[in-house]
C-alpha cells in the first residue's frame, strides 16, 4: 500500500486524532492528514488540494456528512476518491443514504483500528 493522503472531516478536533491515529495503527501509511471541521471547510479543501481517501462524520454543523457527500460530485478533486462515512447512527437510515449518494462503506463509532484497516481494503 502506498503513502496516502487522507481528509478526515469531523467537527471533533480530538475525533479527527483518534480517526488518524487508528488508520497509523491499521498499518496505513499516511503523507499527509488533512482536517476539516465540517463539510463546507471540506470543499474548500478539495478546490485546492487532492487527496486519496476521506473519513467524514455524518452529524456536523454547518454542512453535515450527507450534504457534504452529495456536493463530491460538482468537485474535480474529489472524483472517484472513496469516501468512508464515520457515525454515531444506531438506525441505518442516514447511513444508506451515505453510500446511496456514494459513499463507499461506514464505520459506526466507537471503532477499532481493525475495523478501519477493513473498510479500506481494496480502495487505498
Amino acid at each position: 500500500m502506498n503513502s496516502i493522503r487522507a481528509l478526515i472531516v469531523d467537527d471533533s478536533s480530538v475525533m479527527r486524532k483518534i480517526v488518524e491515529r487508528s488508520l497509523r495503527q491499521a498499518g496505513i501509511e499516511l503523507s499527509e492528514v488533512i482536517e476539516a471541521g465540517n463539510g463546507s471547510e471540506a470543499l474548500t479543501v478539495l478546490q485546492e488540494r487532492q487527496v486519496d481517501i476521506i473519513l467524514c462524520d455524518i452529524n456536523m454543523p454547518v454542512m453535515d456528512g450527507l450534504e457534504f457527500v452529495k456536493s463530491l460530485s460538482g468537485v474535480k478533486n474529489a472524483k472517484d476518491v472513496p469516501v468512508i462515512m464515520i457515525t454515531t447512527e444506531g438506525g441505518q437510515g442516514k447511513v444508506m443514504e451515505a453510500v446511496q449518494l456514494g459513499a463507499n462503506g461506514y464505520v459506526r463509532k466507537p471503532f477499532t483500528a481493525e475495523q478501519i484497516k477493513e473498510k479500506l481494503t481494496g480502495l487505498v
